[in-house]
């Protein structure tokens, strides 16, 4: 197969580690190992734009969206086209929906170029909408709806649209998306990042995690619609039956005071935050942990699930979207009643109590997601969607 130059267009980008982040570095490693052309159009401030850019990335200086810190919108996106027309790519895939996805959109119309666009993201999801939308009813009710036109009317705009699962495929087509320009192509997991091979011992003793002590660990943003409450709740419960549990919250976000002091006034003595773990030790932090917890109700696939399974450890997770089908009961993890703190606590307990049980299936779910496997669907919509224009 002839190499490809692709153009990947993303509102969030480095230093921020999201799970679209996430994705955009890995099959932009993946893709250019195989011989292909990566360029990556993502919004940032000045600070991002002296030190990410280079020849094959550009950072289109926007301003901070100030419940997600972490996404920009670009001011004047639309100089890109230059650097496109320029770079003579043979597509341009919009990673996320917003002011960058929109000049992707335009300018592949402009250009002739055909448009993949990635779902990564629930934005009209009732936690968002609740938190992140207008607080008046009326307006929340109208940006609700125009959200959602804008979602629909962006997205069938695409020649094809991937989305990370099946259950996010459904999804989209009950919302009005042109299910026969819908393709499944999950995030990867790096195998060589995250594996059985790495230890966790350092991390445990910087923490004061005792040898006989076991340890849950939540690895994401600290926002509401991540539901840790529910895992909050848990270890309250759980720390009333045993005293040898210690939780860890690892990420950081808009919520990350709210519950820190949450934690504080239910005198969590065995919740810990960490706040921001850079990528060098997020492995290390897997493989410190003796179980992984996502409460979430949120999740387009779950990608820090299956890091955590990638280093055998059980998920226990929310039975909610994407995160029903990854995780297998009595396989590679248990799955709990959304929102319910004591299903949660109870399957955490069961995790603990085998955990080896669930390690090996853990890896092969993994081993399903690998970065070679998931690349390889990822370039045959492209070259369907080149096939097609």
């Amino acid at each position: 197969m002839d190499s490809l130059k692709i153009a990947f267009y993303s509102d969030t980008y480095l230093p921020a580690i999201d799970g679209v982040v996430t994705s955009i570095i890995n099959f932009k490693q993946e893709l250019e190992r195989r011989g292909h052309e990566v360029y990556i159009f993502a919004s940032g401030d000045r600070k991002s734009k002296k030190q990410y850019s280079s020849k094959n990335v550009f950072i289109m200086q926007g301003v901070t969206f100030k419940p997600y810190p972490q996404y920009k919108f670009a001011l004047f996106p639309y100089a890109s086209i230059i650097k496109v027309s320029k770079l003579d790519v043979d597509l341009i895939h919009a990673q996320t929906p917003f002011s960058m996805g929109l000049s992707a959109m335009i300018i592949s119309k402009i250009t002739h170029k055909p448009l993949v666009g990635s779902y990564h993201t629930m934005i009209n999801d009732k936690a968002i909408v609740d938190n992140y939308y207008p607080q008046n009813s009326s307006l929340k009710m109208l940006a609700s709806r125009s959200v959602k036109e804008y979602t629909k009317m962006f997205y069938n705009m695409c020649d094809e649209t991937v989305a990370p699962s099946e259950t996010i495929l459904k999804y989209l087509t009950k919302t009005g998306i042109d299910k026969s320009k819908l393709s499944v192509v999950p995030n990867s997991v790096d195998l060589k990042r995250f594996n059985t091979k790495n230890n966790g011992d350092k991390i445990r003793k910087s923490l004061h995690i005792k040898d006989n002590e076991q340890m849950v660990l939540y690895v994401g943003r600290t926002s509401r619609e991540k539901k840790l409450e529910t895992m909050l709740h848990a270890a309250k419960y759980l720390s009333k039956k045993r005293n040898d549990l210690k939780f860890v919250i690892c990420g950081d976000g808009p919520a990350f005071e709210f519950y820190k002091k949450s934690a504080a006034r239910q005198n969590l003595k065995n919740v810990i935050f960490t706040g921001f773990v850079t990528g060098p030790l997020l492995s290390q932090y897997y493989a410190a942990c003796d179980a992984f917890c996502i409460p979430s109700t949120f999740e387009t696939q779950g990608l820090v699930a299956l890091e955590a399974m990638a280093s055998g450890k059980p998920v226990v997770g929310a039975d909610y979207l994407a995160l029903s089908d990854l995780i297998i009961n009595g396989k590679n993890g248990e799955k709990f009643k959304p929102g319910d703190y004591i299903s949660c606590s109870r399957k955490i307990e069961k995790v603990l109590n085998n955990t080896g049980l669930y390690t090996q299936n853990a890896v092969n779910t993994a081993k399903e997601f690998s970065l070679e496997k998931v690349t390889d669907k990822m370039i045959d919509v492209y070259n369907l969607v080149l096939s097609k224009n």
